[in-house]
């Protein structure tokens, strides 16, 4: 059985939840790289986690208003800490004061809300003693000899194994999932001269993390499921991952058919929880965000990095609340939605998504234009207007006489959509056009 997308494509809007040990400390979720701190420095964390105000039933409830039709949730970060009662390794979160499994209450409560279940696993590992130093490691920067001795003591085929039963734990113990997360394949550093043997500058692709294997065994255990394109297996993921940035226009595979894709953002900037971090995104930004992706063909995976007590750091859930308030009245510009047809060109400071099924057209408004917008190439295919968040008319028109006033002419096959001078209390307005 091939892996569905039907569903994913559909459903556009997801929640990405980074969460780990690296909420303790609050400097970012790449704390353990940034800082070179090694494992014995870093163990304060491991044993004294315990998340009190932990409500993944809130989380849910929040999603699911938000819009979000699926999540994926960080069951192993690059620190290497497990959020699952894993009988492979000692460094979970049963073992912490918290004691409990967090991803089996987590994927309970978003699956009662009916949101899709995904899992992200780090295939780095700074934690794991048979991982070796390479230019992520927290130890990169320590002497040569010292990193080759460290090395030496390393079986990445022991890794391999481990990442191996890992993953058949998440897809036989957990239920039905719906997308694996990996992350992420880094390419290997020419060295800097003939005879350069410095490990700590190699990366890591497919060969170290077993892809090919791993891939036969997730299509094995739940063939269903979808990947993304992280594991340095050209062709082979299902989806492209854009990070923190959103493409200018549709995604292309290698033969130049649309891709599928999506693009994971942050609230802020950082995905786990960073206390002093403080250029959070307001809550227009990241909903013109949702509308660019759609409008480009893709999903939107939002980030969300609860704190170390367990709860929603309360700038996000404004801005999930706002999400809530605009998704209400304007889900339908986005479910189901995609790019519109290129014979028509978006308007100035407007985004068209398009349902093929309805043949619905909507514009998104992301700048209020003053009395009318005209809309190319649509003259004579529209059936009717309205605004999607109330249903009321919007009244257009098609060409007319030449000899009346400017502002009332409209070129041969366009048409001008009048819109009324004070602007919708909408976030961003959105027109609905019924196509012939």
């Amino acid at each position: 059985m091939a892996a569905d997308l039907s569903w994913y494509q559909d459903a556009r809007f997801g929640m990405f939840i980074h969460w780990g040990l690296y909420s303790m400390p609050a400097r970012h979720e790449w704390i353990r790289n940034f800082e070179e701190i090694p494992n014995e420095d870093y163990e304060k964390y491991f044993e004294l986690f315990d998340p009190d105000m932990f409500d993944p039933k809130e989380w849910a409830r929040l999603a699911k208003a938000a819009g979000m039709r699926y999540v994926v949730f960080t069951a192993k970060h690059h620190e290497g800490f497990c959020m699952w009662d894993s009988k492979y390794t000692d460094y979970k979160i049963t073992n912490t004061p918290f004691g409990r499994d967090a991803l089996r209450e987590i994927v309970d409560a978003f699956r009662a809300e009916n949101i899709r279940i995904g899992l992200y696993y780090s295939l780095l590992d700074w934690h794991h003693p048979d991982f070796t130093i390479d230019k992520f490691h927290p130890l990169r920067n320590r002497p040569f000899e010292e990193r080759e001795a460290y090395n030496a003591k390393c079986d990445m085929a022991r890794y391999r194994r481990y990442m191996k039963d890992q993953i058949t734990e998440l897809l036989t113990q957990y239920g039905k999932i719906d997308v694996l997360w990996f992350d992420f394949s880094y390419k290997k550093v020419v060295p800097h001269k003939e005879g350069d043997n410095r490990s700590a500058w190699f990366g890591k692709g497919r060969e170290d993390w077993g892809s090919e294997e791993l891939l036969a065994l997730i299509r094995k255990l739940q063939p269903q499921v979808i990947m993304d394109n992280r594991l340095d297996l050209p062709g082979k993921g299902d989806f492209e991952t854009p990070e923190q940035y959103t493409p200018d226009d549709a995604m292309r595979s290698g033969d130049g058919s649309g891709a599928v894709w999506e693009g994971c953002q942050t609230l802020s900037g950082s995905w786990g929880d960073f206390r002093d971090e403080n250029t959070w995104k307001s809550p227009k930004q990241c909903i013109d965000m949702l509308i660019n992706h759609v409008s480009r063909g893709g999903n939107l995976l939002m980030n969300v990095g609860p704190t170390s007590r367990g709860y929603l750091d309360p700038r996000a859930v404004a801005i999930l609340e706002r999400f809530a308030g605009w998704m209400k009245y304007h889900a339908r510009a986005i479910y189901g939605c995609a790019m519109a047809p290129e014979s028509f060109p978006e308007p100035r400071d407007g985004r068209y998504t398009y349902n093929a099924k309805t043949k619905r057209l909507y514009l998104h408004l992301m700048n209020w234009p003053f009395k009318h917008v005209t809309l190319k190439n649509l003259g004579g295919k529209v059936r009717y207007a309205q605004f999607l968040h109330d249903g009321s008319e919007v009244k257009f028109r098609g060409h007319v006489d030449e000899n009346l006033p400017m502002d009332a002419n409209v070129a041969a096959g366009d048409i001008a959509l009048e819109l009324p001078p004070l602007r919708p209390a909408a976030e961003v307005p959105v027109i609905e056009i019924f196509l012939r």
